[in-house]
C-alpha cells in the first residue's frame, strides 16, 4: 500500500493560505442560528425577481437552450447592457467590442486585478470599502494601499488622492466605488469631475464599482466613466437592482484593448457564462430597464423610517445617498469591538449587524435595510430597547466623581 503524504496543504500558495473567509458571511452564517433574529446583515434584497425576468429564463431551458454560449455575453445580453448604460447613464460602448459578461462583479473583480496586476504592484483602496477588492489584489500578488476616509464624510477628497498619488507614484489602479458599501454614500457629478482631473495626470486605471447605481435616492447616478472613459474600468450588474443576486450577473465596461484582455482571464476561469443567466440578464437590461423604480421607492421609504428611529436613539451615521446600508458610529457607552458588540446585540436584542471593521473601519455598525419595513420596525424597537438598557448600566457622574 502506497505511503500516504500528510499535510500537503503546506505546500499550497502561501498568500492563498493567509487568505481567511470573509467575516461578514461567516458572522452572518452564525446569527442565522438565534430563534426569531431579525438579520439586517448581508446585502441581499428581499424583493423577488420580476416575473417577465423569471419568465425569460425558463423560456430559455424550454428552447434547449443547453450548449456552450458565448463567452463574452451573448449578443443581445450585450446589445442590452450597452443600451441600459447609455439610457440610464449617458456612456458609449459598443456591445461588441467594450463589454464583456461575467459571474456576478465578483468575478469582474477578479478578472480586473489579474490583468492589470503584476507581482509588487499597488492599488490605492479607499477605507471603509468591501472587502474583496483588497483580497484580490492580495492574492493576485499586488500590494494594497489603503486610504482613510472617515474624516471627509467617507469620501476620497482631490487633496488626500493628490497627497496619495504623490506618495505612491507607480500605483496601478484605484478602486472606487459608488454608492459605497457600507457607507451608502455615493459621489457627485461635481465630486468625481474633480477627482477625474487628478487622476488625469496619471498613468492608473480606475476601477469603479457602480453595481448599486440604480439605487441612489437623492440625485441621479453619476458614474466615474463618463468623466474618465479612457481610464475607467466599469462595473455594473443586476444583481441589486434587479434582486438576482443568485443569477450571478455581473457586466464590464472598458476601452476595447483592455476588454480584450480581461476576456481571456475570463475564458480561463469561467468559460462562459450560464445560457439561461445571459437569456435573464437579456431581459433584464431590456425590457426591464426601470424595473428599479418600485424597489427604490420601497427602499427610499424604509431609508426614511431608519433616519427618524435613529435620530430618536441618538445615534450617528454615515447619510447614506444610495445603496441599502448605514453606516452608525458605535456610542461611547457600548462595547467598542465591533464583533464582540455585533455578537451581543445578536444575543440580546435579536438583531443582526455587521461590524464596521470588517469593512475596514473600527467604531461603526453596518446596518442593512434591505428587509421589510415591517421587520426594519421590529429591529428599531428592539436597538431602543437595548441602548436604554446599556445607558442604564453606566454609572451616573456625581460631584463627588469630579
Amino acid at each position: 500500500m502506497p505511503q500516504v503524504r500528510k499535510n500537503l496543504e503546506r505546500l499550497t500558495n502561501t498568500v492563498v493560505q493567509g487568505t481567511k473567509p470573509s467575516m461578514i458571511l461567516a458572522l452572518n452564517q452564525e446569527f442565522k442560528g438565534i430563534d426569531d433574529i431579525v438579520m439586517l446583515t448581508i446585502g441581499e434584497p428581499d424583493f423577488n425577481t420580476p416575473e417577465h425576468v423569471k419568465a425569460a429564463a425558463v423560456a430559455d431551458i424550454q428552447a434547449d437552450d443547453s450548449h456552450y454560449g458565448l463567452s463574452k455575453g451573448t449578443a443581445l445580453l450585450l446589445k442590452n447592457a450597452a443600451s441600459f448604460l447609455k439610457d440610464r447613464y449617458g456612456l458609449d460602448y459598443d456591445p461588441k467590442t467594450e463589454l464583456l459578461t461575467t459571474i456576478g462583479v465578483t468575478e469582474g473583480i477578479f478578472d480586473t486585478m489579474k490583468t492589470l496586476l503584476n507581482p509588487g504592484d499597488e492599488v490605492i483602496i479607499p477605507q471603509p470599502t468591501f472587502p474583496v477588492y483588497g483580497a484580490a489584489a492580495t492574492v493576485c500578488g499586488a500590494k494594497v494601499v489603503p486610504v482613510p476616509t472617515v474624516d471627509d464624510d467617507f469620501l476620497l477628497t482631490p487633496a488626500r488622492l493628490t497627497a496619495v498619488l504623490a506618495e505612491h507614484p507607480k500605483a496601478k489602479a484605484i478602486v472606487l466605488a459608488s454608492p459605497g458599501n457600507p457607507t451608502g454614500v455615493a459621489y457627485s457629478e461635481t465630486q468625481i469631475a474633480a477627482l477625474a482631473a487628478v487622476l488625469k495626470q496619471h498613468d492608473i486605471f480606475v476601477v469603479s464599482d457602480e453595481i448599486y447605481s440604480e439605487l441612489t435616492y437623492d440625485r441621479p447616478h453619476a458614474s466615474f466613466a463618463k468623466a474618465l472613459p479612457e481610464q475607467t474600468i466599469l462595473f455594473n450588474g443586476v444583481s441589486k437592482s434587479h434582486a438576482m443576486t443568485g443569477y450571478r450577473l455581473g457586466i464590464i465596461a472598458a476601452p476595447a484593448a483592455i476588454i480584450s484582455q480581461l476576456a481571456v482571464i475570463h475564458e480561463l476561469i469561467t468559460t462562459t457564462q450560464p445560457n439561461v443567466v445571459m437569456a435573464a440578464g437579456a431581459e433584464a437590461f431590456g425590457p426591464g430597464e426601470n424595473d428599479a423604480e418600485s424597489m427604490r421607492a420601497e427602499y427610499k421609504k424604509r431609508r426614511a423610517f431608519l433616519i427618524s428611529a435613529f435620530d430618536q436613539m441618538g445615534l450617528h451615521y454615515v447619510y447614506p445617498d444610495g445603496a441599502f446600508y448605514f453606516f452608525v458610529k458605535i456610542p461611547d457607552y457600548l462595547e467598542q469591538d465591533g464583533f464582540k458588540l455585533a455578537r451581543q446585540i445578536a444575543k440580546e436584542a435579536k438583531v443582526g449587524l455587521t461590524p464596521g471593521v470588517a469593512f475596514g473601519q473600527a467604531g461603526y455598525m453596518r446596518i442593512s435595510y434591505a428587509t421589510s419595513l415591517a421587520q426594519l420596525k421590529v429591529a428599531a424597537q428592539r436597538l431602543s430597547a437595548f441602548l436604554k438598557m446599556q445607558k442604564a448600566k453606566q454609572p451616573s457622574v456625581t460631584d463627588a466623581d469630579m
